[in-house]
Formats: structure tokens, sequence, C-alpha cells
């Protein structure tokens, strides 16, 4: 694919969201911003969290494990349901009660300000470091296939992308998000569905579910090994309590639901939301088996988060598969970005800084301003540094499964607030809430070396335990 046609494309893509930025931020204000007004049709925040939580990792990755794991993520999948339905059914209506901007303010009734903050610290380094990581991947492919045509260099290419985003966001904040995820989920799915139909018309395939359905690669459920990190139980809970932080527990996330109208069209949301991503994940890992084979028809040596985009650009699949395929790269990379500064921005301004407490109006959208800003430029450098400074991918990826840990607190905050009625020391917190996760590393990494057993997903539950353990040791038995 030439880099003018891929330039043309991203040109004409960007103007589109811009142009919706601009219809959907004409008398936009912080209100709009944080929460779009509640008035946001639920089926549109339903279909547009889809690009949200596959990220232009996930669109790259999936694919690329069924060589190696077959269809084993499918187990995690089906956990994402039941974390689901706990969102749906505990946590959304004690948002909706509270009538919160932030949920994490919750946290401040429920124990107190260092609570609060201490939560909403740990959301905000985990989705600084989480959104610039994918940045940083998106970025590297379209250094790659454009940028490096027109001698652009690469810390020039970042600041574009930051740009973008902050362009079509800085005005409609959420309102702007509801309706360009909603496009940019739609981009997504076409791609994976005119792959599919492109591979196993190439590989002339007349029945794919039934070659999905007989192929070795299509092994979906592991009761075997207790040890290993793909057995059933583990994934498949794992997946619950993953879906319930980085879903019910995430501003990011969460911000969209509390636009809808009402609790009842937040909870349809859910509903529909749900049963979509599981058919979508499913047709990833579909992708996945027709890719695999694909590639070892065609001696094509490109494996995990290589395989996809190897097959899609290389020009025997032709021309729509390429445009494609790139299109919804950069709708799943950026429909997770463009969520996730205008989640921190709201999460900083209110959690932070109180904003919302200050009586002038016009004071508090000032400073929301500057605080986007100050959130764009912490993503470019974010980013630089993985590029400049850290330059080992591997590397970079291990601190990536790192913030994910910044998660468990949160787990573990959030449980005992709900499931028990004890106060706790607020000043220790944030004690509890950072030894938590180093003695999970610590656990996990021991368990894996000398005992063999592969805690995989599942160190998520071990650090909210861990937390929930530290919380109650620090209950406050006067209260």
């Amino acid at each position: 694919m030439q880099p003018l046609y891929i330039l043309i494309l991203i040109i004409a893509y960007f103007s589109v969201l811009i142009f919706i930025s601009y219809r959907t931020g004409k008398t936009a204000n912080n209100t709009t911003f944080f929460k779009a007004d509640n008035s946001s049709p639920w089926y549109l925040v339903a279909f547009g969290m889809i690009g949200a939580s596959l990220s232009g990792v996930t669109f790259i990755s999936v694919p690329g494990w069924v060589a190696s794991d077959n269809m084993s993520y499918f187990q995690m999948v089906l956990g994402y349901v039941l974390g689901y339905a706990v969102i749906g059914l505990v946590l959304l209506p004690l948002y909706y009660k509270l009538n919160l901007t932030s949920i994490y303010t919750y946290l401040e009734d429920r124990f107190g300000r260092y609570a609060y903050k201490t939560g909403a610290s740990f959301f905000l380094i985990s989705r600084t470091i989480g959104a610039a990581f994918r940045l940083f991947l998106v970025a590297n492919v379209l250094q790659v296939i454009l940028f490096d045509a027109y001698g652009v260099p690469f810390w020039v290419t970042v600041s574009i992308t930051i740009l973008l985003i902050w362009l079509y966001t800085f005005k409609g904040g959420i309102k702007t998000i509801v309706w360009t995820d909603t496009l940019q989920t739609l981009f997504m799915l076409i791609a994976v569905g005119v792959c599919i139909y492109t591979v196993s018309d190439t590989m002339q395939i007349d029945n794919i579910f039934e070659y999905i359905a007989n192929n070795k690669l299509s092994k979906t459920f592991f009761f075997e090994d207790v040890n290993a990190g793909n057995y059933f139980w583990k994934q498949f809970l794992s997946g619950a309590f993953i879906a319930v932080v980085m879903t019910g527990l995430d501003q990011d996330m969460m911000q969209k639901n509390l636009t809808c109208r009402n609790l009842k069209d937040a909870q349809k949301n859910m509903f529909w939301f749900t049963l979509v991503l599981v058919i979508v994940n499913f047709l990833f890992l579909a992708l996945g088996v027709l890719l695999t084979d694909y590639a070892q028809a065609n001696d094509i040596t490109a494996e995990k988060d290589q395989l996809f985009p190897v097959i899609a650009t290389q020009g025997k699949l032709g021309f729509a598969t390429a445009t494609f395929f790139l299109l919804g790269l950069i709708a799943a990379a950026y429909s997770s970005a463009d969520s996730a500064l205008t989640s921190l921005t709201t999460s900083f301004s209110i959690d932070i800084l109180e904003i919302d407490k200050r009586k002038d109006k016009q004071e508090q959208e000032i400073i929301r301003k500057k605080i986007h800003v100050l959130f764009s430029l912490i993503l470019i450098a974010t980013i630089l540094i993985f590029k400049y400074f850290i330059a080992d991918e591997s590397v970079i990826a291990n601190i990536f499964k790192a913030a994910g840990y910044t998660y468990g607190p949160l787990l573990g905050l959030y449980a005992f607030g709900l499931f028990s009625k004890k106060m706790v020391k607020d000043t220790l917190v944030p004690i509890i809430c950072i030894l938590a996760p180093i003695l999970t590393f610590l656990i996990s990494s021991y368990s894996n070396t000398y005992l063999k057993f592969d805690f995989g997903f599942f160190v998520l539950v071990l650090n909210g335990c861990l937390t929930y353990l530290g919380l109650v040791i620090i209950t406050n038995n006067s209260k």
C-alpha cells in the first residue's frame, strides 16, 4: 500500500471525527464534557463500548494467540459475562443512586479522603501507562508504513497522533466520544468481517463454521492441568474479575455508562454490550484460526502480533483487505485512546483538583481545558520515554502488565466497601494499596519458579484478596 494513499485515508478518517466533534460540541460545557448532559442513547453507548474494550493491542494480538493457545481465550470471555452481570446489577445502581461524575468519589463517602485519593491515583497511573502503551504500538506501525517514507521523525508522529485526539475531544469530551466510538467500532467490525471473508474465500472454504469447529486449533476448554495458565476455572474467574475492575471500576468505561438517561437504559446498554462483545471476540479467534492455517499454507513465517498485519497488508488478499485492516487498526487504537484522555482529564479534575466544588463555572471550564492539554502532553512524554529511553519492547510490555496490578487494590477497596459495613483507618489505606501489588508480584513469581503454578491472569484476584485482607487488618474497631 502506497504511503500517499495511507496519508489520504488517515486525513479523510480524522476529518469525519472532527466533523462529529464540531456537531456534538457546539454548546458544550463541563457537564457535557464529563457526562454528555445525561442524554446519550443507550444503544450508541453499548455499540461504542465494543471499540473501547477492544484496543489496538487486542485487534492485533487475539488472532495471533490462536497458534500457541488455541481458542482458550474464550474461557476468559465467558467469564466476562459474569463480571458484566455484577456491573449491571450491583455497581451501576450504586453509581446512579449517588449521581456520580467520577466513580471514585464513592470511596470518599465510604472510607475517607485518603482512600478516595488513593483509588483515583491508581486509576490515573494505570490508565496513563495503558493508553500510552497502546498508542506506542500503533504509532510504531504508522511510522513504518507512512511517516518514514516522508522522513518524519517519530516524536512528530506521536505529537500528531495525540493532537488529532485532542482536536476532536477538547470541546465535547465524552459526548463526542459516544458518537465517534460508534463509528470506530463499525470500522473495526467491518475490518474483521472483510478479513474473514477474504481469507476463507482464498482458501476456498465453503462452510466457515464447520471448518472452525473441526479445526485442531479450535480447542476452547482446558480442564487437564490445574497448574497451567489456561486452566478453565483460572481463566473463567479471572475474566469475571477483570470485567468488574477494568470496566466496572474504571472511570474510562463507566463514564460512558453514566451518560445514559437513567439506570434502566444503562443496564440495557450493559446487557447488549455483553452479548455483542462475546460474539466479536469469537470472530477474532475464528479469524486467528483462519490466519494461522493461511500462513502455514503460504509459507508465511509471521506469528503472534505480526501475523494479522503481515497477512492483511502483504497484498495477496487484495486492496480492500489492506484498506479495512488499516482502518480497523486505527479505529481500535483511537477508540481506546480518546476515551482514556477524556477519563484521565475527568478523574484528575474531579478527584484530585475537585473543580466541581468551585462556584465559578467559567473557572471550572478553564481548569478542565488546561488539564486536558496537560494529559495530552503527559501521553506524548510517556510514549517518547518508551521509544527513546526504554526502547526494549519486551520491557515496555512488562510495564504495561505491571500497570494491570494497580486494578487489584481497586477491587479490594470496592469489595470491602460493598460487602462490609466496617470502617478502616483511612490514613493507612495508601500503605495497604501499595503493599498488596508488591506482595502479589512476589507470591506469583515464587509460585511460578518453585511450585510450577502459573497464576496467569488470576494475579488480579490474588491482588484484590490481599488488599481486602489488609483492610480487615486496619479496621477501626472503635467505629
